[in-house]
């Protein structure tokens, strides 16, 4: 069997294993039969691909059964994709999103590890529901983009451009920036007024930053798993202030509705007394 009908038969190993959680090897003449249960056909392979799958570390062999391991995933990634983009897409998860471009909205396909919430976003509380909900995740990105526009994020690079304003002593040096950079701070401003200065920063530290909970905690001496906590709060004040709740009670009228019209009999009658 050729180098390349192997690599193929490796990917059709892993990627059965990888499908089912249980996995039963069973010899056969000329190889291995692997079976996921009565209602899953079985799949024969050559006993080289198994022991190269194991000896890899994609596949792990206990007894009479085998199951794929976490590195699995990304094989299959690589293996099943074009070759320049194998190694990028293995570190990806593309989602269908609908966004707004130029006031019109489009399907795009938008990388959720590419967001400063991505991995905070696939959080599950115990009853197995979102530990933040949608709102809330997009608040936090639409400040993780005001705070890219504003210009606010430190530089790492030098800057090698001349100066060509004087800026003062602690100035912020709003003179080099353009309008959208200026309406972008103040929004930015207004968001951390609303969700205040006892939340306002690990809220910029996730969502600007993009730090780690664990390093939120380690720097700001918090106890274990309460980032999240405070970054939960913080981010439903944001979710509120972006779209504050309509006011309950409060009800709209069409001139003619009934019972909405005035009655003017009594004023007139009083005009006419007079």
């Amino acid at each position: 069997m050729s180098e390349a009908v192997d690599a193929k038969t490796i990917v059709r190993l892993v990627r059965y294993a990888a499908s089912h959680p249980v996995v039963v090897v069973e010899p056969g003449q000329g190889g291995v039969t692997l079976s996921a249960g009565k209602d899953r056909p079985p799949r024969h392979f050559p006993h080289g691909a198994l022991d190269r799958a194991c000896a890899s570390g994609l596949i792990l062999c206990e007894a009479n059964r085998v199951r794929a391991t976490a590195e699995a995933q990304a094989f299959l990634r690589r293996a099943l994709l074009a070759p320049d983009d194998a190694f990028q897409e293995q570190h990806r998860e593309i989602e269908n999103r609908t966004v707004s471009v130029d006031g019109v909205r489009q399907t795009a396909r938008v990388n959720a590890l590419e967001s400063p919430l991505g991995a905070i976003a696939r959080l599950k509380e115990k009853s197995g529901q979102a530990f933040l909900p949608p709102e809330a995740i997009a608040a936090g990105e639409r400040l993780h983009v005001d705070f890219t526009r504003a210009q606010l994020q430190p530089r790492l690079t030098m800057a090698y451009e001349p100066r060509l304003t004087t800026k003062t002593r602690g100035g912020a040096g709003t003179a080099d920036l353009c309008d959208t950079a200026l309406a972008a701070r103040m929004r930015v401003g207004r968001a951390m007024e609303a969700i205040g200065p006892e939340l306002c920063g690990v809220a910029l530290d996730v969502c600007c930053f993009q730090k780690g909970l664990e390093l939120v905690e380690r720097e700001r001496q918090w106890p274990a798993r309460s980032a999240k906590l405070m970054l939960r709060a913080a981010l439903m004040t944001l979710a509120r202030h972006y779209a504050p709740p309509r006011p309950a009670g409060r009800q709209s009228h069409a001139w003619g509705a009934e019972g909405y019209r005035p009655d003017a009999s009594g004023l007139v009658t009083g005009i006419k007394d007079g």
